[in-house]
């Protein structure tokens, strides 16, 4: 191949299509959902008015809120089929359970197989409903407990909660909750949206499709900060220790964990609306030194800023989880149950205009050569 070849090494800055969700500006540090700041998202609105944002292009009425809601609640529980592939695999890692069940439910639910944007947008309605049941249903039973069913007198988050612990959480949890899904619900090309896309583009069903972002979310490159920011925290044990702990790892060009970002060089608009959450939730719990350790290393990070080291959402996340008592390998499928508007819309987008995502490698192998019979290969 004679003329020039530009590589883009994981496609970094390739645009490969439009989109009309989400807007990111990693150098002012703004992130939008269909025009409207996560700031207004974050403070004003329920991850259920947010699924109508991103899954339907507009904020709901009361009306539509009402109907889109009572769909979602609707739609929660999960056949008993899948229960007991769960009890069958409940010693496995719950990214891997989770997956199975998505799987499963695609095999179990005719309608799934249907590919039409409409079926599209019901199916993804339905998954976004059944993951936090799915989740939740293993934790349970993995720990030789009955599955909580779901409660439909509560939101999404508060359900979540419910299923999970056992327990109606307070107003506070719950909100907290719940915005920890809002700022996670969408967030671009990332990853498990990109590998999502890839498979709607081969003309693959919407639980195809959310398997393969399950599937990639699961790396620890993608959907693993959350946990190791928590691996970190208990690691400096007490926040008069957050100081030495940073200049070590800067001192041995080590990365502190929760610091940086793909996209973002100043701080993830994201972060501060967990961190009040968290320093509150702390204080709810009576374990405030957990927020004192987080801030700590922010203080210690500080002159780091200017090289676009600032802190990113998942930094806050692994200590809500940590107060709640949910374990470590939770953490991941959390972020899942977040992320599953962005996925339905972004597999959505991609149907729209369907074109099979089909990328080229620049070959660097041998030269053509002759064969060789094997008796004569030395």
């Amino acid at each position: 191949m004679t003329e020039a070849v530009k590589i883009n090494r994981g496609l970094k800055g390739v645009y490969f299509d439009r989109s009309g969700v989400s807007d990111i500006d990693g150098s002012a540090g703004t992130l939008h959902y269909r025009g409207y700041s996560i700031h207004d998202l974050a403070t004003q609105a329920t991850f259920e008015e947010v699924c109508h944002l991103l899954m339907k292009g507009e904020l709901p009425t009361a009306t539509e809120l009402a109907e889109f809601d009572g769909m979602m609640r609707a739609n929660r529980a999960v056949p008993d089929a899948v229960l007991d592939i769960i009890r069958t695999c409940q010693n496995g890692h719950p990214m891997d359970v989770l997956r199975t069940c998505v799987s499963a439910l695609a095999a179990l639910d005719a309608d799934s197989q249907q590919t039409g944007e409409e079926a599209f947008l019901r199916n993804g309605m339905k998954l976004t409903a059944q993951v936090p049941t799915l989740i939740a249903a293993h934790e349970a039973i993995r720990n030789g407990r009955d599955p909580v069913q779901p409660d439909d007198s509560l939101s999404h988050a508060a359900n979540w909660l419910w299923m999970l612990k056992g327990e109606k959480p307070s107003e506070d949890a719950a909100r907290l909750a719940d915005v920890d899904f809002v700022l996670h619900a969408e967030h671009g090309a990332n990853a498990s949206s990109f590998a999502a896309r890839v498979t709607v583009g081969t003309g693959a069903n919407l639980h195809g499709a959310i398997v393969t972002a399950l599937s990639t979310l699961a790396g620890p490159a993608h959907g693993g900060a959350a946990e190791d920011v928590m691996k970190m925290v208990r690691e400096i044990g007490a926040p008069e220790n957050a100081a030495a702990y940073v200049k070590a790892k800067r001192s041995n060009r080590e990365p502190v964990t929760g610091f940086g970002h793909r996209v973002y060089r100043a701080e993830d608009p994201r972060a501060r609306h967990m961190r009040e959450g968290v320093r509150k939730l702390g204080e709810e719990m009576g374990a405030p030194e957990w927020y004192e350790i987080l801030q700590g290393v922010v203080e210690a990070m500080k002159p780091y800023s200017r090289h676009g080291l600032n802190v990113n959402v998942d930094f806050y996340s692994g200590v809500i989880y940590q107060l709640h008592k949910i374990a470590m390998d939770l953490y991941v499928p959390i972020f899942a149950i977040g992320r599953m508007p962005g996925w339905v819309i972004q597999c959505l987008e991609q149907q729209r205009g369907n074109i099979l995502i089909r990328p080229l490698t620049l070959y660097n192998g041998p030269e053509p050569r002759d064969w060789t019979a094997i008796e004569d290969r030395g």
